[in-house]
């Protein structure tokens, strides 16, 4: 393990959380001017994934930190070519499936290295079926797996046809790159077409990649422990510990934090200040997806809940945390149910959280397109009337 330098700061608890939240864009007035894409380069990496409920959880970040962007702002800020025709970004492997800014295809040249000397996920390919996937899109430019001849046999869900492997290890390897997602299915294109003649290189070591994640996942977390900023892309510590000397991170002691932590120079300059934004959290939103640091940070244990058979869930399948005033004062189980948003099941941190948990429901359902709001279940249900009160 790493032999933390002597700090360079000492920061209460209090400070901690609030540089955190300034880091990850909760914190200050919102930079609308730089919008969807801004938001992109400032976290470094937005989380795919397939729940959708209220939203897509990738919708849910811009949304969180800039307000009522649309939703087709938002797909197209993220998936729309440049001027020139070149991404603003791409599809790969950080801290899960990740919408990355375009100018990261560099630092990723680690992963893909190790992805080509791996096994292959126990699938044996026929003869010719990788280089037949690279020849078609080169032939026909930008294809879903279905396109490429189909995606799935008649097996169980993970159960790929050999063009979809194909084309997944293509992607994996980095000859092939994911710039665009239609009606929720990947679109593939060669590298070497998509990518920006500057960027399409593997030309960083592997040290170097990793010295530059290290730095940019910290800038993003603004402090965190060793394991926090290695999991921002899922490197492994021992990965951390080989360059967080050389990363332009500072050693700082945390109140109440066992661990030793760095942090960002830049975010111990200034007190972080400003409006607190209120809103509801995607479970996979960067400030939370940690489990053990949003404890440490905020005092609450969140769990998705989504894979927890249902008899066993506590706050509901997609509970979406309730960030305001800088704290975690809630969660709400959200469904459609046509133009209403329902809180099928809605958990306050006491009556003082009644009346930020109605703005975020009210500000969420008018960004989704719905004119009311039906609470069905409180966990404390003498604080419902309230709650139905102050939605007003």
């Amino acid at each position: 393990m790493t032999t933390s330098p002597r700090p360079a700061a000492e920061l209460s608890a209090d400070e901690a959380r609030r540089i955190a939240l300034r880091a990850q864009g909760f914190l200050g007035a919102p930079d609308r001017r730089a919008g969807v894409r801004g938001v992109l380069r400032h976290l470094g990496a937005v989380q795919l994934d397939t729940i959708s409920v209220l939203a897509r959880s990738h919708e849910l970040i811009p949304y969180a930190r800039l307000g009522a962007v649309g939703r087709r702002t938002v797909e197209d800020a993220y998936w729309t070519p440049g001027t020139a025709g070149a991404p603003h970004a791409f599809e790969y492997w950080s801290h899960a499936a990740c919408i990355l800014p375009v100018e990261e295809w560099p630092h990723f040249a680690f992963r893909r290295r190790a992805y080509r000397t791996r096994p292959h996920w126990h699938h044996d390919l026929p003869d010719g079926t990788y280089e037949q996937v690279i020849k078609q899109l080169r032939t026909e430019g930008p294809l879903t797996a279905t396109e490429l001849g189909g995606a799935k046999n008649k097996g169980e869900w993970w159960d790929w046809s050999a063009t979809k492997v194909a084309v997944e290890r293509a992607l994996m390897y980095g000859e092939v790159v994911c710039t665009q997602r239609r009606s929720w299915k990947r679109v593939y294109d060669l590298a070497e077409r998509a990518i920006p003649a500057e960027l399409l290189h593997d030309d960083l070591d592997d040290r170097e990649c990793l010295r530059r994640l290290v730095r940019l996942a910290g800038q993003a977390l603004g402090v965190g422990t060793r394991s926090d900023i290695a999991d921002y892309h899922r490197l492994k510590n021992e990965q951390f510990d080989a360059v967080a000397a050389d990363a332009g991170l500072v050693p700082v002691t945390v109140e109440g934090w066992v661990k030793p932590a760095w942090a960002d120079p830049a975010a111990l300059d200034t007190v972080p200040r400003g409006r607190h934004r209120t809103t509801l959290l995607s479970p996979f939103d960067s400030l939370i997806w940690e489990r053990a640091r949003t404890e440490r940070i905020f005092g609450v244990t969140h769990r998705l809940e989504a894979y927890v058979p249902k008899p066993k869930r506590v706050h509901g399948y997609f509970a979406m945390p309730v960030l305001a005033g800088g704290h975690l004062v809630g969660r709400v189980d959200p469904a459609r149910d046509g133009s209403t948003l329902v809180a099928k099941q809605v958990s306050l941190d006491g009556p003082k959280a009644v009346p930020a948990v109605a703005q975020a429901l009210r500000e969420a359902a008018e960004w989704v397109g719905c004119d009311t709001v039906r609470i069905e279940r409180v966990d404390a249900p003498d604080l419902k009337p309230a709650l139905v009160s102050a939605l007003g």
